[in-house]
């Protein structure tokens, strides 16, 4: 599969055509990624970051292998909330209450009650303990390298490298799913940069390790796509959209929707 790339006139076109081979999968990860590197400091990311993090980064073909191979969802809710759900609820219960001060100021600033934010994060990651063991540059600059998603990808890693270059983590830490999702609650970079708040303030906006971040993140996720306060989340409901746009699988929305419920109705 080729990539697409806008083709100007004159000079313009053979200088695109040139980047375009090595851009898309030419052959040479390290000439592509010579070339992103120029890239990334044309958009104005420090030198220093960009070579901590991508200095010495090499292709992953087991991701790409991960990407070619993704098969359609297709679980039922009832076979996947049946089999996620029940493990994770009571230490969801226990969650809501050891976090109980952080979430009431999560939900008085951003609308969205502590049920529904403990269930996001109980199916993303078990609660911070399964956050992924891929490092995220070399998964995001493998995913822009390969043709089939390529400008996706490649904006995806420019937005790696402005979390490092903000401070809010460092390119060692980086480090989630093969597909470059980072932290408790599985945010892209473009999202991370987009809603992630220093609930803490300590001055970073940490999604690795700081639990009132990774909540109030997602929170601000949730009402930055519409969630309304104190309206239910339930499929057809006015809160069941944002859920949505969380994650466009129904059956995944609609497992969060189930948990969160569940959870209010824990002792």
């Amino acid at each position: 599969m080729k990539c697409a790339f806008g083709l100007g006139v004159g000079l313009a076109i053979s200088t695109s055509i040139a980047q375009a081979a090595v851009a898309c999968g030419s052959g040479n990860f390290q000439a592509w990624l010579d070339d992103f590197k120029t890239e990334a400091a044309s958009k104005g990311i420090s030198q220093a970051t960009i070579t901590s993090s991508l200095n010495g980064v090499t292709l992953d073909q087991s991701v790409i292998n991960r990407d070619h191979s993704q098969k359609v969802f297709d679980q039922t809710f009832e076979q996947f909330s049946g089999r996620m759900v029940p493990p994770r609820l009571s230490r969801g219960a226990n969650m809501l209450k050891q976090y109980g001060s952080v979430l009431s100021r999560v939900e008085e600033t951003y609308g969205v009650p502590g049920e529904v934010l403990v269930a996001i994060w109980g199916l993303e990651t078990d609660f911070g303990v399964n956050i992924g063991k891929f490092p995220t540059l070399r998964s995001l600059a493998t995913l822009a390298y390969d043709c089939r998603r390529s400008e996706l990808f490649r904006g995806e890693l420019l937005d790696a490298l402005r979390i490092i270059d903000r401070g809010d983590m460092s390119a060692s830490d980086m480090h989630g799913a093969w597909a470059g999702e980072i932290g408790q609650t599985q945010f892209m970079p473009s999202n991370y940069v987009k809603y992630a708040v220093d609930f803490d303030a300590n001055g970073k906006r940490d999604l690795l390790r700081s639990a009132p971040d990774v909540l109030a993140s997602t929170a601000n996720f949730l009402a930055s796509h519409g969630w309304q306060k104190g309206k239910d989340w339930q499929p057809g409901s006015p809160n069941f959209p944002a859920l949505q746009e969380w994650n466009k699988s129904d059956v995944y929305s609609r497992t969060v929707a189930y948990f969160a419920t569940q959870l209010v109705r824990q002792p």
